[in-house]
């Protein structure tokens, strides 16, 4: 039955091609913007990528006023409470983040506090707590997977309680995303399977969630087919500039779809995994997404087989009966997971990944339990499930 009711919502502007990155300057001052401060992080500064961007404004009159760029892996409140004191010193007036999901999500954070006053962006955790609009805030990213460049979430560890602190608003959007295919190919093979895994899990999980709708579904089927089609053809060929560029849209658009319907389980999990055990988020998504789709199939959930065809093709899709599509589809996640690690060593399980202890499981179990991310998952679950979930998820190849 189709919803009676639903709302879509993404104001973001897309600039995207292989010379997308030269309209930076127009974007800023058209905003009135000119003293921007850089994010990033260490791996893309030492790839080069900061440099394409800085390029850019050698013509124009913006100035960059000043670089962040030791963004880590698992950024903190406390981190977010720094930038923010180094953007003021400096007198910047827009913020562009340039990176993956913790350099966003970072990003996202030093603008809350850069707007809207404070010593600690704590303060402004939870839903729609921001009520006006940020300053001028530009995401370039650098791993197609995150899809935090069109999200209005912001998900930031806070080291003290080893949990997520979630910031949602629709202030968070940013006020343009920029999608050129020089920005990764750069990125490891690991890291880009890695990154592909995230963009399919929020496809996935918009499309087989409570919060799903027409408009999400169809951003969500169309990611998962570009990654499905392009992922392990870039993974042949790192170079492959149109496969890359595939794979940054898809990211944007499962990214999209996933802001309008929210996602489930497999966040949940991953968001307690990646507090506790600092695993990265999309080797999480990654090693949990079939084994949760198999839970909330025997549960009653009946979408999943209906992202058979963008995920397997035509040929499967129609030798496959109706009854054995649901399995099929999750079946070809595991085969990908397993053509993952065949190619990059791509972790298959949490024992693999050697950052994960059984005895962790009970304290995991008890903070997904405790994740938003749970309320819109097609079914309901409780702590055992999940720890039944690790299990699986621990030695399970298959």
């Amino acid at each position: 039955m189709s919803k009676a009711f639903y709302q879509f919502f993404c104001p973001v502007k897309i600039i995207a091609g292989f010379k997308a990155l030269e309209h930076i300057p127009y974007e800023l001052t058209a905003m009135g913007a000119c003293r921007p401060l850089l994010i990033t992080d260490q791996g893309v500064l030492k790839a080069g990528l900061v440099d394409h961007i800085t390029q850019v404004f050698d013509s124009s009159s913006i100035e960059i006023s000043n670089i962040f760029d030791n963004v880590p892996a698992d950024s903190s409140l406390d981190l977010v409470n720094t930038v923010a004191h180094l953007y003021l010193e400096n007198n910047c007036d827009a913020i562009i983040a340039i990176g993956g999901g913790s350099v966003i999500d970072t990003s996202k954070g030093v603008n809350i506090l850069v707007s809207e006053g404070g010593e600690d962006v704590a303060v402004f955790a939870g839903i729609d707590v921001l009520n006006k609009p940020l300053k001028p805030f530009f995401v370039i990213p650098t791993t197609a997977g995150t899809g935090s460049e069109v999200t209005s979430i912001a998900v930031i560890t806070n080291t003290e309680r080893e949990i997520k602190t979630i910031f949602s608003s629709p202030f968070l959007l940013p006020n343009a995303a920029i999608l050129d295919p020089r920005m990764t190919l750069t990125l490891p093979p690991q890291i880009t399977a890695a990154t592909a895994m995230d963009a399919l899990t929020h496809a996935i999980e918009a499309f087989t969630c409570l919060g799903k709708n027409p408009m999400s579904d169809a951003y969500a089927v169309a990611a998962i087919k570009k990654i499905s089609d392009n992922l392990l053809h870039v993974l042949n060929d790192p170079n492959n500039k149109e496969g890359r560029f595939a794979l940054a849209q898809a990211s944007t658009m499962a990214g999209i779809a996933f802001s309008n319907s929210m996602v489930g389980l497999v966040h949940s999990i991953g968001h307690a995994l990646g507090a506790l055990c600092h695993i990265p988020h999309g080797l999480c998504m990654s090693i949990l997404l079939p084994y949760v789709l198999e839970f909330n199939l025997d549960k009653g959930s009946n979408t999943v087989a209906e992202l058979l065809l963008p995920l397997c093709g035509k040929e499967v899709y129609s030798s496959t009966s109706t009854d054995k599509m649901a399995i099929r589809t999750i079946q070809s996640i595991h085969d990908l997971k397993e053509q993952l690690h065949q190619h990059c060593q791509l972790p298959r399980t949490l024992a693999e990944t050697g950052k994960v202890r059984v005895e962790q499981f009970d304290k995991i179990a008890e903070i997904a339990i405790d994740d938003g991310s749970l309320i819109l998952n097609p079914v309901g679950l409780e702590k055992n499930d999940v720890l039944s979930i690790l299990s699986k998820a621990w030695e399970k190849t298959s």
